[in-house]
């Protein structure tokens, strides 16, 4: 009989949910539109039905395991998301609960970079490593800490806020209602802010005067650097600098392995990676000096989010399974 699990990755635009075995192979996934419900109970019905038509598909002998949800704010201890800012529905939103009673199967949820660090530890390029960091990159900076071969969620479920640690705190507004957070800086959107910045500073030409806030993103400013817009280089040069400090001072609380860097900013290469590494090396402690890896993740695809979700579930059962056998030992 088949094993496998159900990964869901809850983003402000789309949700994607899929189903998955045991080697991280996605044997069905979809999505489901998250902005177009303005009341979660109809979101909640939307994504359940979602959820039987992917099970129908399915063929042969099986049995699934469990449910493991990433999502902004996701709250391991509580199985709750705690007033995401990037979603619609405010307050606190018991969906483990939801999700055990609709399914009859056990439903694990964190945020989405913790569910991003699991799915490195059991699919990706963490695999064997029992202490290092995941940095996502996306429209904000999300963190995920492994130490010791366990994912730290500390006290209250929502530890390795990295992101929102402060650069400079009479600096950019952030959506946490705190200025000068270190997603603003680096991120999706950060490098954005941080363009439009150069652009008032420089008088040069840059292709990238022409395009509005709206419509800039990553990649346009990724495809202009490597053509050797002087703006373009300057940015991943100013937002490698912030992220390369900051990861110096994050080293020294869980002496990492190696930090690898997920989500769209990283996908621009050494263009990201040289100045971070660079500007780590030169703030962080001696004592870390030249021994910290920082690499790109290995789940870098469109499947990555529903990996990491459902890895949650292998990563519940085994931590179950030892301590079962330190019980009976």
């Amino acid at each position: 009989m088949k094993e496998l699990t159900i990964g869901i990755d809850i983003g402000g635009t789309n949700t994607k949910y899929g189903i998955v075995d045991k080697e991280g192979h996605v044997i069905f996934h979809g999505s489901i539109s998250t902005a177009e419900y303005e009341e979660f109970k109809d979101y909640f019905k939307g994504l359940a039905n979602a959820i039987r038509e992917a099970i129908k598909t399915l063929k042969g002998e099986y049995k699934i395991l469990g449910i493991g949800v990433g999502a902004a704010n996701g709250n391991y201890y509580k199985g709750t998301i705690e007033r995401a800012t990037n979603l619609k529905w405010k307050g606190i939103i018991p969906l483990a609960d939801m999700l055990k009673e609709e399914f009859d199967m056990p439903a694990i949820i964190t945020n989405d970079a913790n569910a991003a660090a699991v799915g490195e530890m059991v699919y990706g390029a963490a695999k064997g490593m029992k202490d290092f960091i995941v940095i996502t990159l996306g429209t904000g900076l999300g963190s995920g800490f492994v130490a010791n071969g366990m994912l730290l969620n500390g006290k209250h479920g929502i530890a390795g806020e990295v992101g929102h640690t402060s650069v400079n705190p009479a600096g950019r507004y952030c959506n946490c209602g705190k200025r000068g957070c270190l997603e603003t800086y680096v991120s999706a959107t950060g490098i954005k802010r941080t363009v439009y910045k150069l652009l008032a500073d420089h008088l040069e030409p840059s292709e990238l005067r022409g395009i509005s806030f709206d419509n800039l993103n990553t990649k346009m400013i990724t495809e202009a650097a490597i053509r050797g817009d002087i703006v373009a280089l300057a940015a991943f040069e100013y937002t490698g600098r912030i992220l390369g400090m900051k990861l110096a001072e994050t080293v020294v609380h869980t002496d990492p392995e190696a930090i690898f860097l997920f989500g769209g900013l990283s996908l621009a290469g050494d263009l990201i990676f040289k100045p971070t590494i660079r500007h780590m090396e030169a703030n962080l402690m001696p004592l870390f000096r030249g021994k910290v890896k920082v690499l790109p993740s290995g789940l870098q695809n469109q499947a990555a989010p529903i990996l990491g979700a459902s890895s949650l579930v292998w990563n519940y059962l085994d931590n179950t399974q030892r301590q079962f056998e330190k019980v009976i030992a």
